[in-house]
């Protein structure tokens, strides 16, 4: 049989990706009688809102990924396998996938999304991105490869290519990212790179909208702006990247900023899937879902999690993708699953947050909005209980506590897989 998937009795759901959304909603099904399939690239799940920390060498990669089969090993009716969704057929309720056909009676799609590139080829083509460990990992390396190129080279504007660092997106991640290389600029450079004079590092930090933050409160917004400006960054607002080469980063307003070093984080959007129809999708191809996350004309398919598009009286234009939205709906389809209920989805916002830096970080939550220490504090503390296995939880307390004692973090690694010649 195609996944070697054994014939149970209980109605089978397939839950494609293991996000907040779909890992969240496996889990409530633990011992419970369906037989759930959970389909996922990766073996492992990503804590995505850390993902900028160990593209700064704040973090190990494995301090934010958590194996998937660890979170199942006594349970029985939870089956994990490593592959990719293909297509759908709704018809005979099947999903073809890299390794092989499976049937389903209920499918929850949960793929999240990817950076969108809104069709620029040649920012696709020279841009890093950060939606996955795998990104962080490449960004740091290009970071320490960058600065050991810059040692050696003597001519400044080339040198200046190699140690100024674009960001595009004015979101949390563009935010974070920000801040964190600011402030390796200030406490890591002299230490570790004193051939290199700090003050010729520039930060820039681009955002199309007349702000940061868009969907925070204005108070955090401004308070953000400080805060990275205080740091050296070099905001940017009103302005639009149109295209890169590799060596310089164009605008719409005809300049040029030299830097091989652009980092996208200015949207997202979701993969289209084979087989399912076209009138499906909604803006930056969200699929359209009634208040129970079914998809709007078809049966037994159900979508949560960034993918998801729910228009509601508060969101008229869909919820945010952010991740209470997916750990929120997916409790909601669990319990309507399992319980035989009904119940619309309601989202609750529980408030947002960004952190910029070293005791800097704005928080805008349900009863108030705050912003420096106090945010910073509390935003550790929700990061914290957020990730999953109490030894990632604690060795990233370690690593925090050491870096705030220390001023450095001794996780600069380059690591590459070796290319082996036959």
């Amino acid at each position: 049989m195609a996944l070697n998937l054994p014939d149970v009795s209980y109605p089978r759901i397939v839950i494609v990706g293991a996000g907040f959304a779909g890992l969240n909603l496996a889990k409530s099904f633990i011992r419970k009688k369906y037989q759930v399939v959970l389909l996922d690239r990766n073996n492992y799940h990503q804590f995505q809102p850390l993902f900028y920390q160990v593209a700064m060498s704040g973090l190990e990669p494995s301090s934010i990924s958590f194996p998937i089969r660890k979170l199942f090993q006594s349970c029985n009716n939870v089956l994990i396998r490593k592959t990719e969704l293909i297509s759908v057929n709704e018809k005979t309720k099947r999903l073809l996938t890299s390794d092989g056909e499976i049937y389903y009676d209920k499918l929850i799609l949960s793929m999240g999304a990817r950076t969108n590139f809104f069709g620029n080829k040649e920012i696709e083509k020279h841009a890093f991105t950060l939606k996955s460990t795998s990104d962080a990992i490449g960004l740091r390396n290009s970071i320490l490869e960058d600065l050991e190129t810059a040692i050696v080279t003597e001519d400044y504007e080339k040198r200046q290519s190699f140690i100024d660092i674009v960001i595009v997106g004015g979101g949390a991640t563009g935010v974070e990212l920000a801040g964190a290389i600011a402030e390796m600029k200030e406490y890591i450079l002299p230490k570790d790179y004193k051939e290199i004079n700090a003050k010729e590092v520039d930060i820039y930090l681009i955002q199309s909208g007349d702000r940061l933050l868009q969907g925070m409160s204005e108070k955090a917004s401004n308070a953000a702006e400080k805060f990275l400006t205080d740091l050296g960054v070099n905001v940017m607002k009103n302005l639009r990247v149109t295209t890169t080469d590799g060596t310089y980063v164009y605008t719409n307003k005809d300049t040029k900023i030299r830097s091989n070093k652009l980092i996208w984080a200015a949207g997202i959007i979701c993969n289209k899937i084979e087989g399912l129809q076209e009138d499906y999708y909604a803006h930056a191809n969200r699929i359209k879902v009634d208040r129970k996350n079914k998809i709007i004309g078809s049966d037994d398919i159900y979508v949560i999690g960034d993918q998801a598009y729910m228009e509601t009286e508060k969101y008229p234009k869909g919820h945010p993708q952010v991740a209470q939205v997916a750990i929120q709906s997916a409790k909601n389809l669990s319990k309507n699953l399992i319980k035989n209920r009904n119940k619309d989805f309601t989202y609750k916002d529980l408030g947002s947050m960004a952190t910029i830096g070293r005791n800097k970080a704005v928080a805008d939550l349900p009863s108030f909005k705050t912003a420096g220490f106090f945010a910073w504090i509390l935003w550790l503390f929700v990061h914290l209980f957020a990730l999953i296995g109490t030894k990632n939880k604690l060795f990233v307390l370690i690593n925090w506590f050491w870096n705030y004692l220390t001023y450095d973090q001794s996780l600069r690694l380059i690591i590459k897989a070796e290319d082996k010649k036959v």
